[in-house]
């Protein structure tokens, strides 16, 4: 792989913590409104700059996202970013309920997701990639990391824990009680070994960040071509590579990502009860919200009522194909057996009577949400393993079948791709 070191534009230590954000699409707009409002520094502002407007303005407008640029402009200008001109990498440490995982920041190459060696395993939205085109475009910048992991690597692990020996650049707790470290890599020699390891792995995945991932492809796509035409390409422009987080697969935690379906089509619970048993999953009322642990198992929310869903370990092989691993995933189970032949759900990426919720949000929020005519599932999470044997077979998984924790910040790594950027 080329996993490149890069001049990075990132906030001086002192405003690292002020400046750190959730990424852009875990917030709604309200969300992302009220929690700017006591945090002028905080790099939402930038990523989502509707923030600056009110509610009647289009938040995809060009005036939106050219004042994106222009804070980020003043946040260099002020002294709150700096430029660093060094190649480095970054050693990124998160800490968590008790799990560490450390990534390694840096660039990869766009032709590397082209040919398929960053490997992919969900589709994409276009008006999502609109969004962060024109964000990408009017900043110059690409600010959100794409999430990766590669199979682990005990000798680039070693070279990692010999970096995280040094003082930190960055130590804080996050606003959702996560420790973010972070240390810069900018010896020559510790630069030269983290770059030839990589060489050494054949391919990485996306974890997070398919859309940020598409958006700034096509961005370099059309800038390549831009260059192409003007006959100044050389292939080593900022462009041709995209910002990154790259962390060992075993490291990684996968919260559950849950549906709601608006409405029931008109089935009162009874009858609903009555086609799910006939689809061949077992009912149980439960006492509280169910969280499924176990392939096969679901929990379900109507009327006020929780159920326990399994899938006898006949049906469940049933469902499966030895020669699709998209097959087994319990998204899929759900999606095949249950919400398109018994809720009309035919297609999960476009129909509005779905909403997904990831894990972190727990079930008070499914419950709220299925309302007194709605009907809310909860899932076993899906494994890193079967994210990997997917992507390697070259499939795609259904929509929001993973969710990750804890999120990459934004605002603490920027790649400068436009040479006009001053």
């Amino acid at each position: 792989m080329k996993a490149l070191p890069f001049p990075c534009i990132r906030p001086v230590p002192e405003h690292a913590a002020d400046v750190s954000a959730l990424p852009y699409d875990v917030l709604d707009r309200a969300e992302a409104a009220e929690y700017v409002k006591e945090r002028p520094l905080s790099f939402l502002n930038i990523d989502r700059p509707e923030t600056q407007f009110g509610t009647a303005q289009d938040m995809y407008a060009p005036e939106v996202y050219q004042r994106g640029a222009k804070l980020l402009h003043e946040r260099i200008d002020d002294g709150t970013y700096v430029a660093d001109g060094n190649l480095s990498y970054y050693i990124y440490e998160l800490e968590w309920k008790g799990r560490v995982q450390t990534g390694i920041v840096a660039v990869c190459a766009v032709e590397e997701y082209e040919s398929g060696v960053i490997k992919r395993h969900e589709l994409t939205r276009e008006e999502k990639e609109r969004d962060r085109i024109e964000h990408i475009r009017a900043l110059g910048c690409q600010t959100g990391p794409i999430f990766l992991a590669y199979r682990d690597q005990p000798v680039l692990d070693m070279i990692i824990g010999a970096a995280k020996t040094s003082t930190p650049l960055y130590a804080f707790s996050d606003d959702e009680g996560v420790r973010q470290t972070v240390w810069e890599v900018a010896r020559p020699d510790a630069v030269g070994a983290i770059r030839a390891m990589f060489e050494q792995i054949p391919c990485a995945y996306i974890a997070d960040g398919h859309h940020r991932t598409a958006s700034a492809v096509k961005v370099a796509q059309r800038m390549r071509e831009q260059a192409q035409a003007a006959g100044t390409y050389t292939g080593k422009e900022p462009f041709n590579y995209f910002l990154s987080v790259l962390f060992p697969a075993s490291q990684l935690t996968i919260l559950p990502y849950n549906r709601v379906v608006a409405d029931r089509c008109g089935k009162t619970a009874e009858e609903l009860c009555a086609e799910l048993e006939a689809a061949g999953f077992a009912l149980r009322k439960a006492d509280g919200a169910v969280k499924p642990r176990e392939h096969g198992t679901f929990g379900m929310f109507m009327d006020g009522s929780w159920y326990e869903l399994k899938m006898s370990e006949t049906n469940a092989s049933s469902a499966e194909d030895a020669t699709d691993p998209v097959s087994a995933l319990d998204v899929s189970i759900l999606q095949d057996r249950v919400l398109a032949p018994i809720l009309g759900i035919e297609n999960p990426r476009t129909d509005a009577r779905i909403t997904f919720v990831g894990g972190i949000r727990g079930t008070d929020e499914l419950e709220q949400r299925a309302g007194a005519d709605g009907v809310a599932f909860t899932l076993n999470a899906t494994g890193i393993d079967q994210l990997l044997d997917v992507a390697d077979a070259g499939l795609l998984m259904p929509p929001k079948s993973t969710w990750f924790e804890p999120k990459l910040r934004s605002g603490l790594f920027i790649h400068r791709i436009a040479a006009d950027f001053a």
